[in-house]
């Protein structure tokens, strides 16, 4: 499991270098510094509370919350996930790496409409009013979709169509970039963006489920 951790950790440096070869020279740096920053926000965030309201008790099936694992202090390093035969902690950094790539996601769409310091607020924010309620919808007991019986290939809903979702809205809110259709804006490095999936790729496979069960269940089993 924690093989499978890392695993999915190496997505974000993946996603690092695919937009990272997409963007201008110039642009390339903060570009790269977009997805690794979340790994950072993110963590703290997800130590903090996230944990808590992805995976807490369940509070009218939006948001869950333990006050226990506010800052994984009621948390012991023997105790077992219910239901499973991995470790609370196991558990925790595998889920911590979805939430991490998440905002990496949104990231590509923001390439030179957004500063550094707007970003880092921006995940922060996010994760917290977004991702972390989503997650519990999906994969937290008690949550309203994981209660109809929605399975979640991969993280399909809580990553990949949220992170859309959010990078769809946000550029329509911020608008085109600056120079858009004026300076040339050809990517700067496609051998960059061309490996980045073989690692991502490779990565996948340890998130991806077998048919019929959901990521965080055949995983963790």
């Amino acid at each position: 499991m924690l093989i499978c951790s890392a695993l999915v950790m190496l997505m974000t440096p993946a996603l690092a270098f695919f937009y990272g070869g997409m963007v201008r020279v110039k642009s390339t740096l903060n570009m790269l510094m977009m997805s690794f920053i979340s790994l950072g926000i993110v963590t703290v965030l997800w130590v903090l509370y996230g944990f808590s309201m992805a995976f807490g008790t369940d509070s009218g099936g939006v948001v869950g919350w333990n006050s226990d694992w506010v800052g994984l202090s009621g948390i012991g390093l023997t105790e077992l996930w219910d239901g499973y035969t991995i470790p609370v902690f196991v558990f925790l950094v595998f889920q911590l790496m979805f939430a991490v790539l998440t905002p990496a996601l949104i990231s590509g769409a923001l390439a030179d409409r957004v500063k550094f310091t707007a970003w880092a607020l921006f995940i922060a924010l996010w994760a917290t009013v977004v991702y972390f309620p989503v997650a519990h919808w999906v994969w937290g007991a008690g949550g309203w979709a994981f209660e109809l019986g929605v399975i979640d290939f991969a993280g399909g809903t809580a990553v990949h169509i949220n992170a859309g979702a959010a990078a769809l809205g946000v550029i329509l809110v911020i608008g085109k970039r600056v120079g858009f259709k004026k300076d040339p804006m050809r990517p700067h490095s496609l051998p960059w963006s061309c490996s980045a999936p073989v690692c991502s790729g490779s990565a996948g496979s340890a998130s991806t489920p077998a048919p019929g069960s959901a990521t965080t269940t055949a995983s963790a089993r």
